[in-house]
């Protein structure tokens, strides 16, 4: 493959630099909303990334109209959110699985994409927007489900199809007057999608099993996100103190561009499909 026909010269160079720290070693990707940019998803820094205010975990279960204007505007975004298919880089991803390239993927996103890819081993450490779960007894229900429920309670609602979409598959609603909340069919408790609202901790034993996910590999490779959010960075650090390689492909600075062996300035898909193609199944990994 000539790089030049899928990357400009500028960071051509840098990804030649990638396949080189790269090759022969088993690669831990961690990846973030920059990957899912290409499938329509926009991030929540880049360039023409729609201006939000994030909702908190303590908003949401403090505040019951915050609760409405939250579920009214996560439906709404829900069907497009869902519609989005995998895209290049999804699929490199999954490619460098299978030949025993990658150790599996630790990604930040919510939306399920690197499973429809064929990834196999997926850590979510920010959850996902799949399943719904009940604050106070736990128990989890499929998205779908809940989404038949919330237009048989609320009949006038109506899913438009052009939508503004956030990151999270939300949009900014125009009102949630007289909208009924869905609640728990078990308990009758607060229901919130099974992700990882701000001011929410990741489960401990989700990010030790991205941390496991790092530990056994030789190289972390950085794909789509800018690193703000700490558990990001964490694992960044988890990689220089055992000394191997880091990686990062993302458009724009991150919080560890001066920590990185190599930094590629370019989209994420062009790249990731770049190395999918160059970068060799190391031995003893046992392809498939």
């Amino acid at each position: 493959m000539v790089l030049t026909e899928r990357i400009d010269a500028g960071a051509a160079a840098g990804v030649r630099q990638a396949i080189e720290v790269l090759a022969g070693r088993r690669i831990a990707v961690l990846t973030g909303a920059g990957v899912s940019t290409d499938s329509g998803i926009p991030d929540y820094r880049g360039e023409g990334a729609p201006r939000r205010t994030p909702m908190t975990a303590q908003t949401f279960l403090a505040d019951e109209a915050a609760r409405r204007r939250y579920w009214v505007g996560s439906h709404l975004g829900w069907k497009a959110f869902a519609a989005a298919e995998p895209n290049a880089g999804h699929a490199a991803i999954a490619a460098l699985e299978r030949t025993g390239v990658a150790t599996g993927v630790v990604t930040q996103n919510v939306d399920g994409l690197h499973l429809r890819a064929g990834s196999r081993r997926v850590v979510e450490l920010h959850g996902t927007m799949r399943r719904v779960l009940c604050t106070h007894c736990g128990q989890v229900f499929d998205r779908r489900d809940v989404g038949e429920r919330l237009e048989r309670e609320n009949p006038w609602i109506t899913v438009p199809d052009r939508v503004q979409l956030g990151p999270d598959g939300d949009v900014l609603p125009a009102s949630s007057e007289g909208f009924v909340v869905p609640d728990c069919t078990v308990c009758g408790g607060v229901l919130k999608p099974e992700v990882v609202f701000f001011g929410e901790f990741i489960p401990a034993e989700k990010f030790r099993e991205a941390e496991q996910l790092v530990a056994t590999s030789g190289a972390l490779l950085v794909a789509g996100s800018s690193l703000v959010v700490n558990s990001g960075i964490r694992l960044v650090e988890r990689a220089r103190r055992r000394r191997i390689p880091v990686v990062i492909v993302n458009r724009g600075e991150t919080r560890a561009d001066r920590r990185a062996t190599v930094k590629v300035d370019a989209g994420t898909s062009e790249v990731l499909a770049a190395l999918a193609d160059e970068l060799p199944a190391p031995r003893g990994s046992g392809a498939l």
